[in-house]
C-alpha cells in the first residue's frame, strides 16, 4: 500500500462498494502524470515517477480526523500533492481546509486534484514555507492541523531519485520540530495536531511536541510487517495550556494504543489495517 493507490474504475472493487460522492472530474491528465483512486470515488493526480501518496498519509489523516473533537477548520502543513488534505476533507465534508506547500510542482498537482474532486469551494492550497510565522495571517485558527514531516536530516540518508521526493524524505525545509511549532501557532483552543514519524525516532518526535508546548494525548504504532522492527508512529497532540496542570499524569498521556499491523508474516493484509482503510474509503485489501 505504500506505493499503490486504489483502482479507480467502477462503483465497486472485488466486492467492496465505494462510499461517498462521485466527483465532477473534467481535469485532464498531462504527460508524466497518473490519476489514481484515493478515497471513495475521489482521485488524485500524481507524477508517475515522482512523490506518490503512501500509508504515512493515510494513517495521518485517519488518526487526526478520528481524534479531533471538532474538525470544522483544517490545515495541512507541507501538504505535497494534497493527499492528507484530500483524505481529511473527504472524512469531514463540512470542513474548510487550508494547505501550504513549498514546491510549485506538487502544489500544481494538488490544485488539479482539488478541482477534479469538486472541492475548490472549501479547499485552499497555497505556496509557502510552513516555518513562516506569518503563515495564514488573518485566518482564524484551526481545529485540526496535520503534517507528515520528513524523517531524516540531510546527510543521514541518500536523497530520493526524483527531486520532488527529496523534501518529503530529508529535512531540507524544516524538521518535526518546525512542524510542531507551526501547529502550536495555528491551533484553535482545544484543537489537535496529528503527525507521523518513524517508530525508531519516537523520542525525537515526543520531544518536539513537548518543546512546542504540545501535549501528546495519543500514540499508535503502525507495523509494516510482522516480525520486522521498523514502522511508524502516529501522534495526536493538543496545546498543553488547554489541559489541567496534572492532566498528563491523571489521564496517563500519551495513551499508547494497540499497534496496527499492515502485513502478516506470510504477506497477507492484516484485518487491523483493513479496517483503517475502510474508514478512509479505501479498499480493505482482504
Amino acid at each position: 500500500m505504500s506505493r499503490r493507490s486504489a483502482p479507480m474504475d467502477g462503483p465497486s472493487f472485488k466486492g467492496w462498494t465505494r462510499p461517498g460522492p462521485v466527483p465532477p472530474g473534467g481535469v485532464d491528465l498531462e504527460e508524466g502524470e497518473t490519476l489514481d483512486g484515493l478515497c471513495g470515488h475521489w482521485r488524485i493526480f500524481q507524477l508517475a515517477k515522482g512523490n506518490r501518496f503512501s500509508v504515512d498519509d493515510l494513517v495521518t489523516a485517519w488518526y487526526g480526523t478520528t481524534w479531533c473533537p471538532r474538525a470544522g477548520r483544517i490545515a495541512d502543513l507541507g501538504s505535497g500533492i494534497g493527499s492528507v488534505a484530500l483524505l481529511s476533507a473527504w472524512r469531514c465534508p463540512g470542513a474548510v481546509v487550508h494547505t501550504v506547500e513549498a514546491q510549485e510542482q506538487s502544489l500544481r498537482l494538488a490544485q488539479k486534484s482539488i478541482r477534479y474532486n469538486g472541492q475548490d469551494h472549501r479547499m485552499f492550497p497555497r505556496l509557502g514555507d510552513l516555518r513562516d510565522e506569518a503563515l495564514f495571517a488573518g485566518e482564524a485558527p484551526f481545529d485540526l492541523v496535520t503534517g507528515t514531516p520528513p524523517y531524516w536530516p540531510e546527510g543521514d540518508r541518500l536523497p530520493a531519485a526524483h527531486a520532488q521526493s527529496v523534501p518529503a524524505r530529508l529535512e531540507v525545509r524544516g524538521s518535526i520540530a518546525d512542524y510542531a511549532r507551526a501547529a502550536a501557532r495555528l491551533l484553535a483552543p482545544g484543537g489537535l495536531f496529528a503527525c507521523v514519524f518513524p517508530n525508531d525516532q519516537r523520542e525525537r518526535a515526543l520531544a518536539a511536541l513537548r518543546e512546542a508546548g504540545l501535549l501528546c494525548l495519543h500514540r499508535r504504532e503502525i507495523i509494516f510487517k510482522d516480525g520486522e522492527p521498523y514502522g511508524l508512529d502516529v501522534f495526536a497532540a493538543g496545546r498543553r495550556q488547554d489541559y489541567p496542570e496534572d492532566f498528563e499524569t491523571r489521564a496517563e498521556c500519551p495513551e499508547a494504543e494497540t499497534p496496527i499491523l499492515i502485513r502478516r508474516a506470510d504477506g497477507s493484509v492484516d484485518p487491523g489495517i483493513a479496517r483503517v482503510r475502510l474508514a478512509l474509503g479505501f479498499p480493505p485489501g482482504l
